[in-house]
């Protein structure tokens, strides 16, 4: 027969007061009580064991003390009742809270008191049969995990039925308001392994199914159930002169940061899928349904199986679940093992050690083992031993511990009934938590709390032996749960990395699968196995955290991620040149982050190995534009392609694979075709709409650095585009038949508008019309004898210095041979030497004027930079045809660089080794620019440039720092600027 557990039968020597003093005051306490109840009176004139148990437990717990004060009747209900059925009636009592009253529901504020009074009676008569050692810490923990639940499901009952008198939704039952809601709540943690403790925070997870049908409105489930969960909040943790029932957790929902309060159940099971973490198998180990549906409850809970528990051998999950045993030591502060002041909690040796050690167990091998899928800690540490997985002493000795600190903990919160786990700081405090668990002195309590702490640490440790195999050579690097690894975070200050918590946060965002390219479980998986190349390659650039985030938004704007994570892992040069691009130009990063197709050019194993020549280009080109189907596509289509040559160039630019000037000419070839392709693509659409023109040819003349094959990566292109017609024609063939002027004034507005009107693709180039005849006056397009006519009568000196690097891009052969016709003619002219000196002074000076360069690096503008050797170069040609003799009157410079007239005219120049100045500073400055223009937008700030860049450029002009490099551009700059003055001498 089972025994009646009563507090009547308390041993005599259970506890001893705290002290006379307490005990005193205690017994006077008690003694007022007895004023008010009878039974407590007369068992005080008894005397006997259950005085003495009393006094004690009221000398050593103010709050059993002040509980008594307040409610007296709560001392008779315990010492007059037996314990069980005490205790379950307040359990019956929480659970009918929600029950209507004569045909009346209760107020929700009628609910709340219910549940606060019963919730304190019945942690009162718990505490006081835990202190007497009527129940086991076990079985105080089961106790106070049934009232939890039954506190829960009634609030949740209560919510429904109100809910469904309200007309937004229509129970199945209103008698059974949960059955077949489809609304789930999960007990989780110590609540769903019903191992709770006095102070515990609940934490519940909330589902609901929409499929079930009991919503009026049912496009609006999560604003109704979301609303439902707010007021649940309410009902369980608001304090209110009653109290308070339990603090409520929801934060273990999918995605606590940006999902509802309450989540639907296709959507939850989507991301456990796709986007589940370690931490979040391990929490689902112990859920439970504790209220709502328990039906759909636990078929949601088997839909999970297989998240939580995988077919295969499971130890990546080690490192994981270790990371957060240790990012909990740092955020709370907890060093070596000790008494005073330690948490037996989350400290070393401590109660959350022993769970982690059952629960990585079972992650595992509990997909292999059903056996081990069990949510009580004890009956897991069993299980494991069960299966040999550990040694029979070992689950032993792990589980007397956890019940030994889980009767600490209970005590440390007895005293003021305050959610804490940690141990007092002063001998006086301690002699209380010593007294409560029956010891006779601190020192007894001292010696068994560190022997048992320490042998858990022993074992959680040597579980953790493996582990810096687990996390990469270079270190600690786990990046789940949702706070920092505090070895983690040593790891990466140790990588190079300034702002390691930053970093860990943001990684962390890639592992939670937030970014479609993390989303797949295969993403993940390649990501983590190349976190610590990747992490080690950013940290040895000089701004580590700089090129780590530009990786970020990288990665956040791609598509998908398991093939470029996959290629990484398996080509290390890749990842090298992805950590070059991130540290060095920023330009090339944001250009990848906004248009990551641009990358999958780099995928290409013959990237570095081959020239980007005009043949080269002109295939890919055709190819790429072969399955265009209409104008716009075929338009999107060279945006497309213009975006990822550009890059390609540029990324061969940057690893030294080709050099500025060859990086000039690819650009310009690249634009060549480009601009050919957008001519071809409107003549097309013109005429179509407007028909053919008779006699109608039509050529586009490149200027400046595009005339002369010296384009950057920024560079905008200068046109001028010719044409002509039949005279005797008056209007283009078509069904909308234009005039000369305006037929050819809309084909150029159409390929202006081709190459430089912003779409979703971005532009081909921006373009720009100012060195036509008359500029911006004049018309946009230029028939060709107008053209020659402006060119002979009206053109100024610096238009004429224009057309010394003017070229025929693209168009009509035979219209292009006449433009290069009249150049030739025009530039064979004999001049008036001193008009173009003066004039090319004046222009200089100028420009110096109105546009002062900003420091050194302004290579464009400095005296002796940029303009300064093209100025030389084109005023040599200009004066070519007076200080040649007559075999070099057919010097032609059409379509060479500046380089290449420099080097056919440079017999002219006034000193022998001017012209090798000129070169060398051309070729410094043309270098130098390219990747400045390639890496970053805007000028060149030598304070807040990008480590990689500055490294990139000192290279380039082959100079230890740039310190060095500045030397030798003031050194170049001012020669050139000697060799400008004394051409202009002459």
């Amino acid at each position: 027969m089972k025994s009646v557990k009563r507090l009547d039968t308390v041993s005599a020597d259970v506890i001893r007061p705290l002290s006379q003093a307490e005990a005193k005051t205690a017994l006077a306490a008690l003694k007022d009580i007895g004023k008010s109840e009878a039974s407590v009176a007369q068992m005080l004139k008894e005397g006997g064991a259950l005085k003495d148990f009393l006094v004690a437990a009221f000398s050593l717990s103010p709050y059993l003390r002040d509980t008594a004060s307040v409610s007296p009747s709560f001392l008779a209900q315990a010492i007059g009742e037996p314990v069980e059925p005490a205790l379950s009636s307040l359990i019956d009592k929480a659970r009918s809270a929600w029950r209507p009253v004569d045909g009346k529901i209760p107020s929700e504020g009628e609910v709340m008191t219910v549940l606060r009074s019963a919730k304190r009676a019945f942690s009162f008569i718990l505490a006081l049969a835990d202190l007497a050692r009527i129940f086991s810490a076990k079985e105080t923990t089961c106790w106070l995990s049934e009232f939890a639940q039954a506190s829960v499901a009634s609030a949740v009952d209560h919510l429904l039925l109100a809910t469904h008198e309200s007309g937004k939704l229509k129970l199945v039952d209103p008698e059974e308001p949960s059955r077949g809601s489809g609304l789930i709540v999960l007990g989780m943690g110590k609540l769903g392994g019903r191992e709770l403790n006095y102070s515990s925070d609940i934490d519940i997870v909330v589902f609901f199914d929409p499929e079930v049908g009991i919503l009026a409105d049912p496009l609006d489930p999560s604003e109704i159930y979301g609303r439902m969960m707010r007021r649940l909040i309410r009902i369980l943790q608001d304090r209110t002169a009653d109290g308070y029932v339990f603090r409520t957790d929801l934060r273990l929902r999918p995605d606590p940061g940006s999902t509802p309060l309450a989540v639907s159940m296709d959507a939850a099971l989507i991301y456990y899928e796709g986007r589940g973490q370690n931490w979040e198998r391990a929490a689902y180990i112990k859920a439970r349904p504790v209220a709502g549906d328990m039906a759909a409850g636990d078929n949601f809970l088997k839909l999970l199986t297989p998240f939580v528990f995988r077919k295969y051998l499971d130890y990546a999950a080690i490192a994981d679940i270790h990371s957060i045993k240790r990012q909990i030591h740092v955020h709370k502060g907890h060093g070596a093992i000790a008494v005073k002041g330690h948490d037996v909690k989350l400290g070393r040796g401590g109660i959350r050690e022993i769970e982690f050690f059952a629960q990585t167990q079972q992650l595992i091998a509990g997909g292999r083992m059903p056996a081990l899928r069990t949510r009580e800690t004890e009956v897991a540490l069993g299980a494991l031993a069960e299966a040999k997985w550990i040694k029979p002493e070992i689950a032993t000795a792990l589980t007397e511990a956890y019940w030994f600190l889980r009767d600490v903990e209970h005590r440390i919160q007895m005293v003021h009934d305050e959610q804490t786990h940690r141990l007092p700081d002063s001998n006086a405090e301690l002699k209380r938590i010593a007294f409560m668990l029956g010891f006779a002195d601190v020192a007894a309590f001292s010696a068994r709390l560190e022997s048992t702490l320490k042998t858990v640490e022993r074992r959680y440790s040597r579980l953790f032996e493996q582990e810096e195999g687990l996390s990469g050579g270079e270190g600690n690097l786990v990046f789940t749960g949702q706070k920092d690894d505090p070895d983690t975070l040593k790891t990466l200050a140790e990588l190079g990395y300034e702002r390691p918590a930053d970093m860990s946060r943001m990684i962390r965002t890639w592992h939670s699968g937030r970014y479609r390219a993390t989303q797949s479980v295969e993403a993940r998986e390649r990501l983590t196995e190349m976190m610590p190349a990747l992490l080690k390659a950013f940290g040895e650039s000089r701004r580590a955290d700089e090129a780590l985030l530009r990786f970020d938004s990288f990665l956040k704007a791609l598509p998908a991620g398991i093939q470029l994570f996959s290629l990484i892992g398996k080509n290390p040069p890749l990842l090298s040149l992805i950590v070059t691009i991130m540290a060095s130009a920023p330009r090339l990063a944001d250009i990848i982050a906004s248009k990551p197709h641009v990358f999958d050019g780099m995928l290409d194993p013959g990237l570095m190995s081959e020239v980007p020549t005009r043949d080269y280009l002109s295939k890919r080109l055709d190819t790429f534009l072969s399955g265009s189907r209409h104008y716009e596509d075929r338009l999107d289509r060279l945006r497309i392609f213009a975006a990822e040559q550009r890059f390609l160039i540029g990324i061969r630019l940057l690893t030294a694979a080709i050099s500025g000037d060859d990086a000039g000419r690819a650009f310009t070839h690249l634009a060549d075709l480009l601009i050919d392709a957008a001519l071809t693509a409107v003549k097309g659409e013109i005429e179509t709409a407007h028909g053919t023109y008779p006699g109608g040819r039509v050529a586009v003349m490149g200027m400046g650095k595009l005339g002369s094959f010296e384009l950057t990566a920024g560079s905008d292109v200068d046109l001028i585009l010719l044409y002509d017609y039949d005279s005797e024609a008056f209007e283009s063939l078509g069904p909308k038949p234009l005039d000369a002027q305006r037929y050819f004034t809309r084909l150029t507005q159409r390929l202006i508008a081709a190459l430089s009107a912003p779409m979703a693709e971005g532009v081909v180039f921006e373009v720009d019309l100012r060195l036509r005849p008359s500029g911006n006056k004049g018309p946009v397009a230029s028939r060709i004898i107008a053209f020659g006519k402006y060119q002979r009568e009206e053109a100024w000196t610096w238009e004429h210095m224009a057309l010394t690097r003017a070229r025929i891009v693209c168009g009509d052969e035979s219209l292009g041979n006449e433009a290069k016709a009249i150049i030739s003619e025009v530039l064979a002219t004999k001049p008036d030497v001193k008009k173009i000196t003066t004039d090319v002074a004046e222009m200089r000076a100028l420009i110096a004027e109105e546009k002062p360069p900003r420091d050194i690096w302004d290579f464009k503008l400095i005296p002796g930079g940029l303009i300064d050797i093209e100025f030389i170069a084109q005023y040599l040609r200009l004066i070519a045809p007076t200080r040649a003799g007559s075999k070099d009157l057919l010097v032609d410079t059409y379509g060479l660089s500046t380089a290449q007239a420099l080097k056919a005219l440079g017999e002219d120049l006034p000193e022998r080794a001017d012209l090798d100045t000129c070169l060398e500073a051309l070729r410094l400055f043309t270098e130098l620019s390219q990747i400045i223009r390639l890496c970053v937008d805007g000028p060149f700030d030598a304070k807040d440039a990008p480590t990689g860049l500055v490294e990139r450029i000192c290279r380039a002009g082959d100079c230890p720092d740039l310190l060095t490099l500045e030397g030798e551009v003031k050194r170049l700059s001012g020669e050139v600027r000697g060799v400008f003055e004394r051409v202009m001498k002459r």
